[in-house]
């Protein structure tokens, strides 16, 4: 089976594709749309969006437009960082549902544990209100999956302390040189599949001398030796990019990189600089 093809199976049944397009920093209007309808043309059927990268109206219509029917493809969104509370999180997924033009997304994240402009604080109360709310927003089957990004163990397990369903979904930072094992160790303790937002690196990786190197040796791309670390990681990356060719390139990871190349892959240091 293609990597584009493969899946993670949730532990509620559902399928996650494995490799998603991300939009992060896609801009509204028609780059998203040309990018998520190219995406979907070649073959994707994963599509990560959040109400924070204000394009979820231009991921639906182009959705829409697609021809692909509603239920292949697999529609994240996320509840931004800001809100805590339980009202607050029903009101925004409707907004979320409206912006879309659908009846249902695929998966619904809290986008952060703390608001993006106070990290680092405890928030536990709030995302326990607005998990509760997803949780009934699941139960309706107006999502087919919930869960939760950037969230560290303790912030995961507070919610499995106080909520009645295990979180299906993590979606983190996660590339070659970022050391993600204890939260990655956790969630598959726990049966949680990890997404690995951003796996290339905000981009700063397709210039490293090792990766390049590693690129040449299998007859690949940069991006797609990241790519694939990920994937052979049991993490589902999800590559941003707004251009066909590298959407192309992205999806076209079918190669297996060895044990001795993934230990020199892993032995990468990254640059804590590019990264915060």
């Amino acid at each position: 089976m293609k990597a584009i093809e493969d899946v993670f199976v949730l532990h509620n049944g559902v399928n996650l594709p494995k490799i998603g397009l991300g939009t992060w920093q896609s801009k509204p209007g028609d780059e998203t749309y040309e990018a998520v309808r190219l995406a979907l043309k070649h073959g994707y059927r994963h599509i990560d969006t959040a109400m924070a990268y204000n394009n979820e109206k231009s991921v639906g219509k182009a959705v829409k437009a697609s021809g692909v029917p509603r239920e292949e493809i697999f529609v994240t969104t996320k509840l931004p960082a800001e809100i805590k509370t339980y009202d607050g999180a029903l009101d925004a997924f409707d907004k979320s549902l409206s912006e879309l033009e659908m009846d249902y997304v695929d998966l619904f994240l809290i986008h952060a544990p703390w608001p993006w402009n106070d990290r680092a604080t405890d928030h536990s109360e709030g995302n326990k209100a607005a998990f509760l709310a997803m949780e009934k927003i699941y139960n309706e089957g107006k999502a087919k999956a919930i869960g939760v990004s950037n969230f560290k163990p303790k912030d995961i397990a507070y919610l499995m302390q106080h909520c009645s369903i295990v979180p299906h979904v993590n979606q983190i930072a996660y590339f070659i040189g970022l050391d993600q094992s204890e939260t990655i160790s956790f969630c598959r303790e726990n049966s949680i599949v990890v997404e690995a937002y951003s796996p290339l690196g905000i981009g700063y990786l397709l210039s490293n001398e090792t990766i390049r190197e590693m690129a040449l040796k299998y007859k690949v791309s940069p991006a797609q030796i990241c790519i694939r670390w990920c994937l052979q990681k049991e993490t589902a990356p999800l590559p941003k990019t707004v251009h066909e060719h590298r959407l192309l390139e992205n999806m076209d990871v079918d190669f297996e990189i060895d044990r001795n190349d993934m230990e020199i892959l892993d032995s990468v240091k990254g640059d804590p600089r590019r990264w915060k």
